[in-house]
Order: structure tokens, then C-alpha cells, then sequence
């Protein structure tokens, strides 16, 4: 049973980065795709990016491209979030969810429902 763990949220100033670690065990991250999602309170939960079990693919959502990155640590089993120039707008609660999908160039943060495995959240707050 994979198990997903993020580390590395925190407050950040604007236009400050910050990096968020997912870290997996029970399995192999390369078996499948990783997508990150964000929510705030009171609104619905938003996939902003992912990653191909192959990890030659990289999607983002609009509102994040240019500015986050997703990348891979199949030694470490860990797939990170970049996240640099951040706005206030970026603050939110962070998953990294996983879906099985080995030897697979594709990924989409679409639906939800296709990620099995979730992470616990990790807060991301950006404030002066």
C-alpha cells in the first residue's frame, strides 16, 4: 500500500519560493503519476499540476506555469513541488496524490477521482 507524506510548507513572503516534499514508501513513485492539488477553505480543491510515472511529462494549470515546478527523486522515492514568485493568492492547503500508472508519459490533474493515494496536506501561507 503506498503511502504519501508531504514536509516543507510554511509561511513565505511574496514573491518568495518554498519547496514541498512528497515522500512515498509501500511502493515506488515511478510506478506512478504524481499529482499535486491545493484547497482553501470554503472552496473546491484544485489540481494545479503532475508528473508521468516516466517523468517526461509535466502539466500545469495556468494559474501556476512558469512559476511551480514538479520533479522527481526516484533514488529518494520523493517527488517535489517547486514553488517560486509566490503570490498571496497561492496560499492554500497542498496534497500530492498518486496514481497508478507505470511506464506512462501521460498525466492530468482534471479529475480527482483517478488519484487513489493521498497525502495528509500541508499548509502554505503567503503573507507580509
Amino acid at each position: 500500500q503506498l503511502q504519501l507524506v508531504e514536509s516543507g510548507g510554511g509561511l513565505v513572503q511574496p514573491g518568495g519560493s518554498l519547496r514541498i516534499s512528497c515522500a512515498a514508501s509501500g511502493s515506488t513513485l515511478d510506478l506512478y503519476t504524481i499529482g499535486w492539488f491545493r484547497q482553501v477553505p470554503g472552496k473546491e480543491r484544485e489540481g494545479i499540476g503532475c508528473i508521468s510515472s516516466s517523468g517526461l511529462t509535466g502539466n500545469y494549470v495556468d494559474s501556476v506555469k512558469g512559476r511551480f515546478t514538479i520533479s522527481g527523486d526516484n533514488a529518494n522515492n520523493t517527488v517535489y513541488l517547486r514553488m517560486n514568485s509566490l503570490k498571496p493568492e497561492d496560499t492554500a492547503v497542498y496534497y500530492c496524490a498518486a496514481q497508478w500508472a507505470p511506464y506512462s508519459s501521460f498525466c492530468s490533474v482534471l479529475d480527482a477521482d483517478n488519484y487513489k493515494y493521498w497525502g495528509q496536506g500541508i499548509q502554505v501561507t503567503v503573507s507580509s
